[in-house]
């Protein structure tokens, strides 16, 4: 090896020393004593099923698994608030769940941690067909339906509870295509989900998720709040910029008089962050509790409503 050789070499060993440290700083969330046991908070019952859709389902022939979160203090006698998290829940919900009920920073709701749907392969050497990208990044109200129409009357009569039909008690979360899912549900049903919790939002062009980020800014704002997260090393790839696209939603919400919280950090396509600010999260998503929320609540949207003849583009 010749002498120019060598002192790239050496300055690239040197390179990679200085910048170690900062790649093992970044990244690096740790949850609170929100998300850990805390002595004397009673534990809500965790129960595990499975369910398999018929062939009038919104999407029939798969098998999907979930958990239910039932908290110790729930009255069955009324209908319960309760919080939907897609890919079968996350953020180390259940704990964050019992301390914040106990410290009455939430109500106490339902967790309800659904999987997508996956259709069984015909024989041993096929894998199953995975529905999740399809249930997930497609817009529409496909998956709001099911879950409305469908599903929740399904686990409230296997197990014996009773969801609320008030938009004030709908809450919805999950991570990357289950957060543009969650969005969705409240954007097609603010009746019944007024509250979002997104994690690196899959808000990019894989099945039309990067048309909120003008549709917001044409559309009268509607009656739901959303806290958004993401981090600076999210994904970059085919289907978009998942960094940027987040901050573009942010920033399409608050335009449009959306009542919205946002966290960005320095993390990767990962529940790290997010799991160590989704107490928090809840905290803000249920700030004012059992009030209303309102559709552009500070009347901050920037444009009037614009004649008709403009949004259907004859000039």
């Amino acid at each position: 090896m010749n002498l120019a050789a060598c002192s790239r070499v050496a300055v690239f060993l040197c390179t990679a020393l200085l910048l170690a440290p900062s790649v093992r700083a970044a990244d690096d969330y740790v949850p609170g004593p929100d998300s850990k046991p805390q002595e004397g908070v009673p534990k809500g019952e965790v129960i595990k099923g499975s369910y398999t859709s018929g062939e009038k389902s919104v999407f029939p022939g798969g098998y999907r698994d979930y958990t239910l979160y039932i908290p110790q203090q729930l009255d069955r006698s009324k209908a319960a608030p309760f919080m939907v998290l897609q890919d079968n829940g996350g953020y180390s919900a259940p704990v964050a769940f019992d301390n914040l009920i106990h410290k009455k920073e939430i109500p106490a709701l339902i967790g309800i941690f659904i999987g997508h749907s996956r259709v069984k392969a015909l024989n041993t050497n096929a894998l199953d067909r995975f529905n999740r990208s399809y249930e997930y990044d497609g817009l529409g109200g496909e998956y709001a339906r099911f879950l409305i129409d469908e599903f929740f009357p399904m686990i409230e009569a296997k197990h014996g509870i009773k969801l609320s039909t008030n938009a004030v008690d709908g809450s919805i979360g999950g991570a990357s295509s289950g957060a543009i899912c969650a969005f969705t549900a409240a954007w097609e049903r603010p009746d019944r989900f007024s509250r979002v919790f997104s994690s690196i939002g899959t808000y990019v062009g894989l099945r039309g998720g990067d048309e909120y980020r003008v549709l917001l800014r044409k559309m009268e704002p509607k009656p739901f709040r959303i806290f958004l997260q993401d981090g600076s090393g999210d994904l970059n790839i085919y289907g978009g910029d998942w960094w940027m696209a987040n901050q573009e939603m942010q920033r399409a919400l608050e335009w449009a008089g959306y009542d919205v919280k946002h966290v960005w950090g320095d993390g990767a396509h990962n529940g790290k962050h997010a799991t160590a600010v989704f107490p928090d999260a809840l905290r803000w998503l249920w700030r004012d509790y059992p009030a209303p929320i309102k559709a552009n609540p500070t009347a901050s949207r920037r444009c009037r409503r614009l004649p008709l003849s403009m949004v259907s583009g004859r000039w």
